[in-house]
C-alpha cells in the first residue's frame, strides 16, 4: 500500500518512536514538582522546548506546547484579539486558510467583530496588495498560512509580515504544513503548528507568541505553559515531537529536492496521460510533496475508492467526498474544478517506483469511473456525443426552448439535473452543448452547490462562455453559451 496523504498526517518518525518510548520511563512525573522525578521531567520539557524553539527560530520562553495544532490556532487568535481589543475589532484572514482559522473568524464575527476574507488567485496564492487593502486603523490581527494544505501553494508570508509590522498589526502564521521543511521567514508575531504533520505524535501543537505582542489568554487561567495552554503536559509526546522536528529538519533540504522531482513528474505526466484534467496550485511556489489535480466527469468519492483498491491512499477536496456535498472552500476560492479532485501528498521516503505505479494505474481508473457515469468521450474543446441534427436530445434531462428557423438545431436547451449530484450536471451539459449552434445557450438546472463552481470551471476548460446564474423554482439555472 502506498501512503500518499502526508498533508493529513505523517507516519510516526523513527526518532519520535524512540524518544516517546524513552520518555515514558523518564517523563511521567509532574514537571512542576521539585522532587527528583519532577526535576527530571522538567529537564526533558525544557530540552524539548529549546529544540522546538531552535527549529522555529524563536526564544524558548515564547513557545508553548498545546494539545493540537487546532488548539494552538484557536488559542492564538482568541488571545491576540483579546489582547488588542483596544486597537479595534477587525480581523483579516485569507479565503483559503485552514478550517481552524476560519472557524475562529466565524466565532469572532458572531460576537460582533468584523472579518475581511482576502481573495486568492487561481493558483491559490494571496497577493500582498490584498492584505494592504484589507488593513484598517481598527485591525487587531491578521492571519496567513505559510502554505496551503490542499494544493500546496506557498504564501508570501515574509512580505505580508513586513507589511503588517509597518502597520503595527500582528500577523499569526499557521505553519502546520511547512514547519517540517523550514522555518517561517519574516517578522511574524504569532505562529501555530502541529506535530503530526512532520512525523511527531498526534495531540501536540506549538503556539509561539513573540515578545512584545499583546496577548490575553482566554478561558480559565492555568499556571502551566505560561498560562496559554491549560492542563497537564503530555511530556512523552512533547519530547517525541521536538525530537522528530529536529530529525526531519536535518534531512529536509535533500528530501525536499527529491520530492520536488517526484511531484513535478506527477504534474507533467497526469496532464499527458489523463484527458480533461486540471492540475491546480502554483507550479513553482509550492511545498515539495503536494500535487493536486481535478478530473472532469469523475465522481471524486468513487475515484478515491478505486485508487484505494489499487493500493493508493490519497485525499481530495472534491465536493463528492464531503458529507455536506459542497466543494472545499479552498477550491471554491480558487475558482477551479472540484469534481474528481485528487490530492497526492508524498511523505518523506516515498518511493519513485510507487509514483510510477500510480501514474500507470491512474488513467485506467479515471476512464473506468467515467464509463460508469456515462461521461462523454474525451476529445477536442467541443467534444460531445454526436447525433443527427434535428433529433431530440437523447438524455431524459434535456428539452428545447426554441428551435432555429432551418429546423436543424435548437437555439436553447434546458438540462434538468435537479436532485443529481456532481459530476452529473456537468456531464449532461457536455452531452448536449453540441446540440445548440454557436451562440446558442444551455441552461443547467441544479440544486447541487458544486455546480456553482464546476460549471464555470468546465466552461473555462472547454472554451465555452459561462453567462451566469439565474434563479429557478428549485436550485439555480446556470447559463452556458456555446462559442465553438
Amino acid at each position: 500500500m502506498a501512503y500518499f496523504d502526508a498533508a493529513s498526517a505523517v507516519p510516526l518518525h523513527p526518532v519520535a518512536r524512540q524518544a516517546l518510548s524513552a520518555s515514558l520511563d523518564e517523563g511521567w512525573a509532574d514537571p512542576a514538582r521539585l522532587y527528583r522525578e519532577g526535576r527530571r521531567a522538567r529537564m526533558l520539557l525544557d530540552a524539548a522546548r529549546e529544540a522546538a524553539a531552535e527549529a522555529v527560530g524563536c526564544r524558548p520562553d515564547e513557545l508553548v506546547f498545546t494539545s493540537s495544532g487546532t488548539r494552538a490556532v484557536h488559542s492564538g487568535i482568541a488571545g491576540a484579539l483579546a489582547g488588542r481589543r483596544r486597537a479595534g475589532r477587525h480581523l483579516i484572514v485569507s479565503a483559503v486558510e485552514h478550517s481552524s482559522v476560519l472557524h475562529s473568524a466565524e466565532v469572532f464575527e458572531a460576537e460582533g467583530g468584523a472579518v475581511t476574507r482576502t481573495p486568492v488567485t487561481r493558483t491559490g496564492a494571496v497577493t500582498v496588495e490584498s492584505y494592504a487593502d484589507a488593513l484598517r486603523s481598527d485591525t487587531a490581527l491578521a492571519c496567513l498560512q505559510s502554505a496551503n494544505h490542499e494544493v500546496g501553494t506557498e504564501q508570501p508570508v515574509a512580505a505580508v509580515a513586513e507589511l503588517c509590522r509597518e502597520a503595527g498589526v500582528p500577523l499569526l502564521v499557521d505553519a502546520a504544513q511547512s514547519l517540517g521543511w523550514a522555518a517561517v521567514e519574516g517578522p511574524w508575531s504569532l505562529l501555530a503548528a502541529s506535530a503530526h504533520k512532520w512525523g511527531g505524535p498526534s495531540g501536540v501543537g506549538l503556539l509561539v507568541v513573540r515578545k512584545g505582542v499583546r496577548f490575553a489568554p482566554q478561558g480559565p487561567l492555568d499556571e502551566r505553559e505560561s498560562g496559554r495552554a491549560a492542563g497537564f503536559e503530555n511530556l512523552p509526546a512533547i519530547v517525541a515531537a521536538a525530537a522528530s522536528l529536529r530529525a526531519v529538519r536535518a534531512q529536509a533540504a535533500a528530501e525536499a529536492d527529491r520530492l520536488r522531482e517526484l511531484t513535478a513528474r506527477i504534474r507533467a505526466r497526469v496532464a499527458d496521460v489523463v484527458p480533461d484534467v486540471e492540475v491546480v496550485g502554483d507550479p513553482h511556489r509550492r511545498l515539495p510533496g503536494i500535487v493536486t489535480f481535478s478530473c472532469l466527469y469523475v465522481d471524486g468519492e468513487t475515484l478515491l475508492h478505486e485508487l484505494d483498491r489499487e493500493g493508493f491512499s490519497v485525499s481530495s477536496g472534491s465536493s463528492c467526498t464531503s458529507s455536506t456535498l459542497t466543494p472545499s472552500h479552498v477550491l471554491r476560492a480558487m475558482g477551479v474544478l472540484s469534481e474528481g479532485n485528487v490530492r497526492v501528498s508524498l511523505p518523506a521516503g516515498a518511493a519513485s517506483a510507487d509514483v510510477e505505479r500510480f501514474l500507470d494505474v491512474l488513467p485506467g481508473v479515471v476512464a473506468a469511473v467515467r464509463e460508469k457515469l456515462g461521461a462523454p468521450l474525451p476529445g477536442p474543446a467541443d467534444a460531445r456525443q454526436v447525433r443527427p441534427a434535428g433529433d431530440a436530445p437523447t438524455a431524459d434531462t434535456a428539452s428545447a426552448d426554441t428551435v432555429s428557423t432551418d429546423g436543424d438545431a435548437v437555439e436553447a436547451l434546458v438540462v434538468d439535473a435537479l436532485g443529481r449530484r456532481c459530476p452529473i450536471p456537468v456531464i449532461e451539459l457536455a452531452k448536449v452543448i453540441g446540440d445548440v449552434p454557436v451562440g446558442g445557450t444551455v441552461r443547467v438546472l441544479s440544486d447541487d452547490e458544486a455546480a456553482r463552481l464546476d460549471i464555470p470551471a468546465w466552461c473555462e476548460m472547454r472554451g465555452q462562455e459561462y453567462a451566469g446564474e439565474e434563479p429557478a423554482d428549485r436550485g439555480s439555472a446556470y447559463v452556458v453559451r456555446r462559442l465553438s
